[in-house]
């Protein structure tokens, strides 16, 4: 599904214009963003949190040449589904 799919969702199953469920989607997309990057979680009770993860410096190989390269720390975005979401793929 892409962004455009998911509005054009929004707004019929709301009831509110595709403007509308735009700028709320987006509104979603950056607070999450926001509280990420402060290092916070965000969750949402039966569906799911997000939350930031530390991956340690390692070294890896280049699958061309086979050769080591290091491969720096990095932070990225995790997401963990809830109970609900999980029972609801289920069906």
């Amino acid at each position: 599904m892409t962004k455009e799919e998911m509005i054009a969702l929004m707004a019929d199953k709301s009831g509110i214009s595709k403007k509308q469920a735009g700028e709320a989607l987006t509104a979603f997309i950056g607070g999450v963003t926001t509280q990420l990057k402060k290092g916070q979680k965000v969750s949402f009770a039966g569906f799911g949190t997000f939350s930031v993860s530390k991956r340690k410096a390692r070294t890896g190989r280049n699958p061309q040449t086979g050769d080591p390269i290091k491969i720096p720390a990095t932070k990225v975005p995790v997401f963990k589904a809830g109970k609900n979401l999980k029972l609801a793929i289920k069906k």
